[in-house]
């Protein structure tokens, strides 16, 4: 019985899923054992698809399939094949076997393209081994930072380490790096994590940015005291404070469009059912896929925060922990993938990414274009994450059309 496009991905995602470090859920960490498993499945489905293979020095799965003439240009495709703990079968690996099976499909119809196609298999993504993320496209793009080599796991290993044992050579990342005039782009199919697509009964989706985000950890500081004796008009709650920032930081997020924030931990101290809090610990995510918008946003919480806590006799400090701006997706790689969803019968739409992705490192390298395909509920990085062979097929259709009808840059 013929199998579509789709359902060859599906089956080899099921196989995929296999690879796991723990029993009964899918864990697959980069630089483990599961990760090598996946490497050698992953590899054997692009030697099969046409594709010459190598595993590069950040640990990242290389297929090239080769331009006619050959030394051409580069058009990289991929995304991730490490997942979080007990995560989802499709996210970042859907993007990797999808982009094999489109090389494929020109593989077995002889054809190759003015430029060559290489799909790229990342092996840290999620950041959940190490506490540095995107290693392995940072390498690709060129940006990775040697002193992450000696990042340590929690058993103590550093980064430098665990690439030797998998038969990687840290002294080589720098290689890795493309230079930029080799590359045309770099496009990535990956779930939406989000109810959009499914909202709307679209299959596929066009990115158009990944958001720009910037976390920090908020302390507020009152008086503790005891919750009988206190009087409610002169206490300095800094719990009742704390939640007040909280609701206006809700308010100031809803008001604009593309626009999120969250407050996702919250610690009252000293913790005491019978004791006003003197101090609350509370984090913050704004995101945002404009970085004027986001950090306009940013500023007004910073400002109400500090008039809360002015009325309430309280102190408010803050830490921002991570800030990175947001990558906007190329203009002409958006309406090449546009064309391609036209020409496969999906009605084009735009939206932006709220999650990271390997994208958002490949941007310091090259343009960047993304497609994104309809998951169930919008739920990721969890095992109920869904997506049928049907859509699937129509995104594998998708990339086979784009890379057809693609041509590069204009000159």
């Amino acid at each position: 019985m013929m199998t579509t496009p789709g359902e060859r991905v599906m089956q080899r995602l099921d196989e995929l899923a296999t690879c796991s470090d723990v029993a009964g859920e899918l864990t697959r960490l980069y630089l483990s054992p599961a990760h090598k498993a996946a490497v050698a499945k992953v590899g054997g489905w692009m030697a099969e698809a046409g594709m010459a293979v190598h595993l590069d020095a950040a640990g990242n799965v290389v297929g090239r399939y080769e331009a006619a003439p050959p030394g051409a240009a580069t058009l990289l495709l991929g995304s991730h094949i490490d997942t979080v703990r007990n995560g989802g079968k499709y996210d970042g690996n859907l993007g990797v076997v999808a982009a094999i099976e489109a090389v494929a499909e020109l593989h077995r119809a002889g054809q190759r393209r003015p430029f060559a196609v290489e799909v790229l298999a990342f092996g840290d993504e999620e950041g959940v081994r190490f506490p540095r993320t995107l290693n392995g496209s940072r390498a690709v793009a060129g940006t990775f930072d040697p002193a992450a080599l000696d990042a340590r796991d929690d058993q103590g290993t550093t980064l430098r380490d665990a690439l030797i044992a998998f038969g990687a050579d840290p002294a080589r990342i720098p290689a890795c790096a493309r230079r930029r005039e080799n590359v045309l782009g770099y496009v990535e199919l990956h779930i939406e994590q989000g109810p959009v697509l499914e909202a709307e009964d679209l299959p596929l989706g066009v990115v158009t940015a990944i958001n720009g985000a910037t976390r920090a950890g908020f302390t507020v500081t009152g008086q503790a005291g005891h919750a009988g004796t206190v009087p409610m008009a002169l206490r300095r709650d800094a719990l009742a404070g704390a939640a007040e920032i909280v609701l206006g930081i809700e308010r100031r997020c809803a008001g604009e469009a593309d626009l999120v924030g969250t407050v996702g931990r919250i610690e009252a101290l000293p913790g005491a059912v019978n004791v006003i809090p003197g101090e609350t610990r509370f984090t913050i995510d704004v995101r945002a896929p404009r970085d004027a918008q986001r950090r306009d946003a940013f500023g007004d919480i910073l400002a109400a925060s500090e008039a809360i806590a002015t009325r309430r006799r309280l102190t408010v400090v803050h830490t921002i922990t991570y800030d990175e701006p947001a990558a906007v997706c190329d203009a002409a790689l958006i309406e090449a993938l546009e064309a391609a969803l036209a020409a496969v019968g999906v009605r084009p739409r735009r939206l932006p990414s709220g999650a990271g992705h390997d994208a958002l490192a490949m941007a310091a390298l090259c343009p960047i274009g993304m497609l994104f395909l309809r998951c169930r509920g919008g739920v990721s990085h969890h095992p109920a994450e869904s997506v049928t062979a049907q859509d699937v097929d129509i995104a594998v259709r998708a990339l086979v059309t784009f890379l057809r009808q693609y041509r590069g840059p204009s000159p």
